[in-house]
C-alpha cells in the first residue's frame, strides 16, 4: 500500500510512464480503465501491454517475489498521446528517469476522492529493476510501431490497392524480391504473437529483409521523382493534361508500394527489438533510439518527395486555370487529374503522420475565365476613358489658355500701334 504526501493510505494506485509519444498505464485493470475514462483518454488509440514480460527484469530475491505477485494483479495499457491528451497527464509532474526520454510517476485515488493524487516518482517493484523501464519503453515503442502499421493497413484498404498484385505485375527484380520478404516478415510476426518472443531461428529468416525493403522503397521513390520531373518538363497544356491523367494511377500505385515498405520496416523493427531484448539487453536503449532516428530519416525522405509532388500539382493547376479561356477542355481536365493526385498524396501523408499545408484547388470554369477577361477589359477601358478625359480637359485648358494669351497679345499690339499712329500725326 502506498501513501500520499499527507501520510494518508492510498488505494487504487497506478503507474504512469511516458516516452513523449505514448503513455503506459499500469495497475489493476479496473483502475487503469477508470483513470483513462476520468482523463478523457478512453477513446484514444490504445493497445494492451503484456506486463508479464517485465518480470524477468525485476532482479532477484525478495524483489522478484514481490514482482510475481504484482504481475498477477496488474495489467497495462499503452495509449497514443496527442497534444490534447498529453496535457491531461502533464499535471502529475512525471519525472525523468535514467532511461533516455522516459518519465515516470505513481498516482492514486484514496476512497471516493474525485482527483487522482501523485504518490511518488519512485517506481514499484515491477519497474524498479535495472532494465525494467528500458524494457517497458521498448514495449511502448513497439506498440507505437504497431499502431502505425495499422494506420497503413487502413490506408491501403481505403485506396483499395492490393500491393501484392502491383508487385507481381512488375517485372523488375527489386520488386519481385519484396514478395518473398513480405511473406517471411508476416510469418515472423505471427509466430511472435503466438510465442511472445523472437527466437534465433525466427530472426535468421528475416534478418536480411531490411536491405530488400530499402531497395524497393528507393526504387519506388525514384519512379515518383521521374513522374514529377516529367510533369515539370511539359509546356503544352494538352500534353500536361494527358501526362497528369496518366500519372494519377501510377502515383497511387507507387505510394502504395512505399506505404507497404514502411509498414514492413516497422514490422522488422518490432522483431529486431525483441531479438536485442533477448540477446543483448544492455544495448537495448541505444538500439531503440537508433531505430527511432532511422525511421525519422525515412519519413523525412518521403515527406520531401510528397511535398514536391504537391507543389508540382499546385503549379499545374495554376497554369491550367490561367489558360482555361483558350483551352476549355484541356485545362479543366488537367486540374481534375491534379486534384486526384493531390487528394491521394494527402491521404498518404495523413496516415503516415506527415503534416501538409496543401489542399485541392477548384476548377476554373470557362464562363468564370471569360467573365474575368470582360471585367478586366471593362476596368481597363474605364481607366483608359478616364485618362483620355483628363488629357482632353488638359488640352482644352491649354488651348483656352493659348487663345487667351493670343487675345491679350493682340490687344497689346493694337494699343502700341495706336500710340505710334497718334504720335506720327502730332508731329505733322
Amino acid at each position: 500500500m502506498a501513501f500520499n504526501f499527507n501520510g494518508e493510505t492510498m488505494a487504487n494506485e497506478i503507474e504512469l510512464v511516458t516516452d513523449g509519444d505514448g503513455l503506459a498505464v499500469i495497475g489493476d485493470s479496473a483502475d487503469v480503465e477508470r483513470f483513462l475514462l476520468d482523463q478523457g483518454l478512453s477513446t484514444a488509440p490504445s493497445k494492451e501491454l503484456d506486463v508479464r514480460r517485465l518480470s524477468s527484469f525485476a532482479g532477484t530475491g525478495g524483489t522478484a517475489l514481490r514482482v510475481g505477485s504484482e504481475v498477477g494483479a496488474n495489467s497495462g495499457r499503452w495509449v497514443k498521446l496527442t497534444a490534447e491528451s498529453a496535457q491531461a497527464v502533464k499535471q502529475y509532474g512525471l519525472m525523468a528517469t535514467k532511461t533516455p526520454g522516459v518519465s515516470h510517476a505513481m498516482i492514486g485515488k484514496p476512497g471516493e476522492v474525485k482527483q487522482w493524487l501523485q504518490i511518488s516518482q519512485a517506481p514499484t517493484a515491477l519497474l524498479s529493476g535495472p532494465m525494467a523501464l528500458c524494457a517497458l519503453s521498448t514495449m511502448m515503442q513497439q506498440q507505437a510501431m504497431q499502431q502505425q502499421m495499422d494506420q497503413i493497413v487502413e490506408y491501403l484498404q481505403e485506396i483499395n490497392e492490393k500491393v501484392d498484385d502491383i508487385l507481381r505485375a512488375q517485372k523488375d527484380a527489386v520488386l519481385a524480391n519484396m514478395i518473398g520478404v513480405d511473406l517471411a516478415i508476416e510469418d515472423a510476426l505471427t509466430v511472435r504473437g503466438q510465442v511472445g518472443r523472437v527466437s534465433e531461428i525466427t530472426w535468421s529468416k528475416i534478418q536480411s529483409s531490411s536491405l530488400v525493403l530499402a531497395q524497393t522503397e528507393a526504387y519506388a521513390i525514384r519512379q515518383l521523382e521521374a513522374l514529377s520531373e516529367n510533369l515539370e518538363k511539359k509546356a503544352d497544356l494538352g500534353k500536361i493534361a494527358k501526362a497528369t491523367k496518366d500519372a494519377e494511377p501510377k502515383v497511387r500505385e507507387w505510394l502504395a508500394v512505399i506505404a507497404r515498405c514502411l509498414q514492413l520496416q516497422d514490422g522488422v523493427a518490432i522483431l529486431e527489438l525483441d531479438r536485442v531484448l533477448d540477446a543483448v539487453p544492455e544495448d537495448l536503449d541505444s538500439h531503440r533510439l537508433g531505430l527511432v532516428k532511422a525511421r525519422r530519416k525515412r519519413l523525412d525522405v518521403v515527406s520531401t518527395l510528397t511535398a514536391r509532388l504537391l507543389t508540382q500539382m499546385n503549379e499545374t493547376v495554376r497554369n491550367a486555370n490561367s489558360k482555361v479561356l483558350f483551352n476549355p477542355y484541356d485545362a479543366p481536365a488537367a486540374v481534375r487529374s491534379s486534384n486526384e493526385i493531390t487528394t491521394g498524396v494527402m491521404a498518404f501523408q495523413h496516415r503516415l503522420g506527415i503534416d501538409s499545408g496543401h489542399a485541392a484547388s477548384d476548377v476554373k470554369r470557362w464562363g468564370q475565365a471569360a467573365g474575368e477577361v470582360v471585367d478586366k477589359a471593362l476596368t481597363t477601358g474605364a481607366e483608359s476613358a478616364t485618362v483620355a478625359k483628363v488629357k482632353a480637359v488638359n488640352l482644352a485648358d491649354a488651348a483656352q489658355g493659348r487663345a487667351f494669351d493670343l487675345t491679350e497679345a493682340a490687344k497689346i499690339r493694337s494699343a502700341e500701334l495706336k500710340d505710334v499712329v497718334q504720335t506720327f500725326f502730332r508731329r505733322k
